[in-house]
């Protein structure tokens, strides 16, 4: 027993916090961090992990709280550092007077990401003592309470997933960005212990949102399998009747490519419809008659009383507009725009520089803006738009859907001012649509 302790402490102290999880953004109002040290007790997390919130300024009472949960390994574990500070995320999480949390596991290179994907390995546990420390930090207690809407990749779809199926009653949606958990044994990863079925679970809405690259037109590769995991997922809920849809991106492999722009759509819907009412409150259920059903790898959606298909493997979508969509994603992730961004804020100009502030907009994001002076745009072209993985957005993208870092600031140097002179400025937003602001 005293060599098993000793192995047990020397993997924890293994995992305490190194490069690069020691360098954040700082966390103040309306930002929020914990950290919590590896547990050295047994079925605790044996990792460290970091905790970043963010509340919507000026909001009296929490009515949820989003989780951007980041994937497997050193990179993607590290991306979750910024998670809270996605200003396209941020605009969700203030419509329905949520917070926004990410959390970020201090997974070393090549460690068994099981030990904190999966929630029974103490995640869970770590997860709800940081609602509540959290609460009391920021003079919401509420927060400790609250429902959970849950957004997941990789390894963070497993949690997000699992996480449902070990708390129905909490989770108001689940977002399941190419991974989820086991409700049947697999040969093939016999180290994983499957998740069992509460009668709750069918309840709660999620969606399996694999890359195309993933198994189903590509059936070779390091990620071919994910597909199979999800169908069988998917299969197995919605034998139960569970509110479960397929949203299969037509672009990508493992990478999150342009997957918000139906995400956070999603998760907008199914919020309104599931958030109580008061504090308290348990969540309601989703509207059956106001669901749409599609078969499973079709591109063609109708109203659940009109499908004629098998409705037990047909994919669910909450409403018609949400299904609508739904099939432009499938088909080239162009997910429509008509409504511009909001517009800057609070313009300042100290000597030749100028900074602002922007909220992004729900549907589309934060692509960039122009700058005009005097009446002309004198920025050809969006300030600092990039992403490697989809549309291009102002505060750039990592692999895990999460802003880069360092963060960008909304801020411009006029280099070509006239010295001592008067101009007149004005600041734009851009979304990923191409939208201006008004």
């Amino acid at each position: 027993m005293r060599a098993a302790l000793l192995i047990f402490f020397v993997c924890t102290t293994l995992h305490a916090q190194q490069p690069p999880y020691d360098v954040f953004p700082a966390a103040d109002p309306p930002y929020y961090r914990v950290r919590y040290e590896p547990s050295r007790t047994e079925g605790g997390l044996i990792f460290g992990v970091n905790y970043t919130l963010w509340i919507p300024p000026g909001v009296k009472t929490l009515r949820g709280v989003i989780v951007h949960q980041h994937g497997c390994g050193e990179g993607s574990c590290k991306s979750g550092l910024t998670g809270a500070y996605d200003l396209h995320w941020q605009a969700l999480a203030k419509k329905h007077d949520c917070a926004l949390m990410a959390p970020a596991y201090e997974q070393p290179d090549k460690a068994d990401c099981q030990m904190w994907c999966d929630p029974r390995n103490g995640s869970s546990a770590a997860f709800q003592k940081a609602l509540s420390d959290l609460g009391a930090k920021s003079g919401h207690p509420e927060l400790a309470e609250v429902p959970w809407a849950l957004w997941g990749h990789s390894g963070g779809g497993h949690w997000a997933g699992g996480m449902a199926l070990l708390h129905p009653e909490r989770v108001a949606a689940a977002w399941l960005r190419s991974g989820v958990p086991l409700l049947t044994a697999n040969p093939d990863r016999a180290t994983i212990k499957p998740h069992t079925l509460d009668d709750a679970v069918p309840a709660v809405p999620m969606m399996c949102n694999p890359g195309t690259k993933e198994g189903v037109t590509v059936k070779e590769g390091r990620f071919a399998g994910v597909w199979a995991a999800n169908e069988t997922f998917f299969k197995t809920l919605r034998a139960k009747g569970g509110l479960v849809g397929v949203a299969v991106d037509p672009l990508t492999s493992h990478e999150c490519g342009n997957q918000r722009y139906l995400a956070i759509p999603w998760l907008d819907t199914c919020l309104g419809a599931r958030l109580p009412e008061n504090a308290g409150e348990p969540l309601r259920k989703m509207n059956p008659d106001k669901a749409w059903l599609a078969p499973l790898l079709g591109t063609g959606a109708a109203p659940a009383e009109k499908f004629t298909g098998d409705t037990q493997s047909a994919v669910w979508l909450p409403d018609g507009d949400t299904a609508k969509l739904w099939r432009h994603y499938i088909t080239d992730t162009v997910v429509p725009d008509t409504t511009p961004p909001p517009a800057p804020v609070n313009l300042q100009v100290n000597g030749r520089t100028l900074t602002w502030e922007c909220e992004a907009d729900l549907d589309s994001g934060l692509a960039g803006f122009l700058i005009e002076r005097d009446g002309v745009i004198i920025t050809p072209a969006p300030i600092q738009a990039k992403n490697p993985f989809g549309r291009p957005v102002f505060q750039g993208l990592q692999y895990s859907d999460t802003p880069a870092m360092p963060l960008v600031e909304m801020s411009y140097t006029d280099k070509d001012a006239t010295p001592g002179g008067s101009h007149r400025y004005r600041v734009i937003a851009l979304n990923t649509a191409g939208l201006r602001s008004e």
